[in-house]
Parts: C-alpha cells; structure tokens; sequence
C-alpha cells in the first residue's frame, strides 16, 4: 500500500492515536508544548488532532512516531518506531544512505595539548545508530581513558562541513572537518576545554585530521613524539589543515 504524507487517517485510527499519545505524555510526564517541540509541530496543530477538531495525517503522525519512539499505528498503515533511516532537522536531516561513505574507523590527530613538540593520536569510530537515529562516533585507543568522547554526527548540506558533537550536561566539544578527500582525510579544528590545575578548565582549539585507518599500516596511538616511525606522516597531515588551507587561525 502506498501512503501519501497529506493521507488522513480514518476518525476511529485518529482516536486510537490521540489515546495512545495522551498516554505516552502522562507516562513520560511531558508537556504538549514538549512533545510539539520534539515532533517539530505546532502547539495548535497538537491541541487540535489531540482534541479530535482535526484527524491525524500520515506526515503528522510520523513526526510525532519519530520524537516518542514508539509505533502508533497498528496493521498495514504502521511504519518502524522512531523512522530509523532519517536523522532529525538539527543534525542536518540526512539519511542514511546518503552518509554510509562516513562510516567506518578513523585515525584522528591533533597536537599533544600538554607536550607543544609532540602529537596526540587516537581511534574515532563513526557508525549509524538506529535508535538515535544519526551518525555517532565513539573514540578509544586515548591515553587520557577518562576524557574519551562519544556523542553525534551532523551532515548538514549547507555548510559542506561535517560535525562531531559532545553535549555532556550542556557542556560542548565541538569538531568541525572538511568533507573527505578522495582519500579519505578529514581535516579541520577542535574546539574543546583543557584541564588544568584543580578544577580549572581552559577554552582551547587545535587543527585535527581525521584519517582511514585502513590506509595506515601501522598505527601508533597516544602522546607521539619525534622519535615516533609515524611523527613525520602525522605532523604532514596537520600542516595540510592551514597550508591549502582547510582552516584558518587568526593572530590575536
């Protein structure tokens, strides 16, 4: 059966799905105004298909299928809880297939922010996560275990720039890279906190590349010094970022 996102369900499905939201909300114990944020619907257009003044239609009823998580229509009609191909507008509303080319495993370096001579070098793995649904990545392979980042990927059109995103309790590590080479490289800057005495947390940004890992032989991870087989290669890619340039850094 073939649906049309302006097809508008039959009053008896409308009741079934405003009873079933009315639900969730109480269960989760939302706000409307909440729910209608989530599904990026109007308040009014909530309160009237809740209310019965306006039956539901198939694009309305998948936005708000999307933002709870859960399938609201039942039989032939029904799509897959939370449209597992589609990330939300805020991340740029990419599908999945058009950024299975980002996925995969990342050799990312930057400068070492406690040795100004040396490099800093870890694993980045971006894959798709169905439930979000978006882009994730995930580091590992840190010297420093206890600050490794995971969160979101945005792909927005625009731009033409990728974007891996840390939100922790309001707090922000932001990379901001170049789509890839034909090669594969990804380069731009990070923008994050450095710790240090105590408490104190410094703002600091830094050229980054994110690279193949599959193209490197033998990767070396961590603090990477000058004596390292991989210094050279390694400090290549990060003199790229404002040589061509990818990045710029402005003298204060």
């Amino acid at each position: 059966m073939t649906l049309t996102p302006d097809k508008q369900l039959s009053a008896e499905q409308s009741r079934q799905v405003a009873a079933t939201i009315r639900e969730e909300i109480a269960r989760r114990r939302i706000s409307r105004q909440h729910l209608a944020d989530q599904a990026r619907l109007s308040i009014s257009t909530l309160e009237k298909v809740l209310g019965g003044r306006r039956p539901f239609t198939i694009a309305t009823t998948v936005r708000l299928e999307q933002a709870l998580g859960v399938s609201l229509r039942k039989g032939q009609d029904a799509v897959p809880a939370g449209n597992g191909d589609i990330a939300a507008d805020g991340l740029g509303a990419y599908s999945r297939r058009s950024v299975a080319w980002l996925e995969g495993e990342y050799l990312t370096v930057r400068p070492s922010f406690g040795d100004k001579d040396a490099l800093y070098a870890y694993r980045t793995e971006i894959v798709w996560d169905a439930a979000a649904p978006c882009l994730a990545f995930r580091e590992s392979e840190r010297q420093d275990a206890a600050y490794t980042q995971f969160g979101e990927v945005a792909v927005p059109n625009q731009s033409g720039h990728i974007y891996l995103i840390t939100n922790r309790h309001g707090q922000h590590r932001l990379i901001t890279v170049s789509r890839p080479t034909i090669s594969g490289e990804m380069y731009g800057i990070i923008t994050t906190l450095l710790a240090g005495r105590g408490s104190q947390l410094t703002p600091i940004a830094a050229p980054i590349a994110l690279l193949p890992i599959k193209a490197i032989a033998a990767p070396s991870f961590g603090r990477i010094s000058a004596e390292d087989v991989n210094y050279a290669a390694y400090r290549q890619h990060l003199r790229r970022i404002t040589e061509e340039p990818f990045a710029l850094f402005l003298p204060g």
